[in-house]
């Protein structure tokens, strides 16, 4: 379940409690079932986990970087410029606290974006491969984030926020081990 974008292939999905136990045997998340996306997973247990699933498949899964995220959040060369990923109405691509009922939902229950992408605005933050930092002032391709920091950056929204910060182009921070039920990940090979 992966989508093309030009130098890399991201996931359809977020990373669900199926996969996540297949390659783990266990499931960290406050909300079970094996479509929901697994939550409660630091930065490190996601860089495990992709340690293991590389190891699995002889692949080169990562995390995506900021820039790789956006672009594709915001529907890559064919983004039509929405708010949200995939629409300017957040009911119709995401869930949020509006429509949650205060948990996770299923992966791919919403509408994609433009590129086929599912849950980029809601259901639950993402970790990015960045550290927390200024954006370069000089144009570049592909660019990667901050150096160092004592944050790194997630992106897309929760279950429980409002839709003010689904918006594909606000972007927050979380501390390496924080686990909580709104946060989980989406890979890049």
């Amino acid at each position: 379940h992966e989508v093309t974008l030009s130098d890399y292939y991201m996931g359809k999905y977020e990373v669900r409690q199926s996969e996540w136990k297949a390659v783990m045997g266990s499931n960290p998340s406050r909300f079970k079932g094996e479509d929901l996306p697994v939550e409660g997973v630091s930065w490190s247990d996601c860089h495990e986990f992709i340690g293991r699933l590389n190891a699995l498949t002889g692949l080169n899964f990562k995390l995506p970087t900021e820039a790789q995220w956006e672009y594709a959040a915001r529907g890559g060369r064919l983004s039509k410029g929405y708010k949200y990923s995939g629409s300017h109405n957040l009911g119709e691509v995401g869930w949020y606290g509006s429509n949650s009922g205060n948990c996770t939902h299923r992966v791919g229950e919403k509408q994609p974006n433009e590129l086929g992408l599912y849950d980029m605005s809601g259901n639950v933050w993402e970790w990015c491969e960045d550290w927390y930092g200024g954006y370069s002032v000089t144009p570049q391709r592909d660019p990667l984030g901050a150096a160092d920091g004592s944050y790194w950056v997630r992106r897309g929204g929760g279950w429980n926020i409002g839709a003010w910060s689904c918006r594909v182009s606000l972007r927050n921070i979380s501390s390496p081990g924080n686990r909580v039920s709104v946060l989980g990940f989406r890979l890049v090979c």
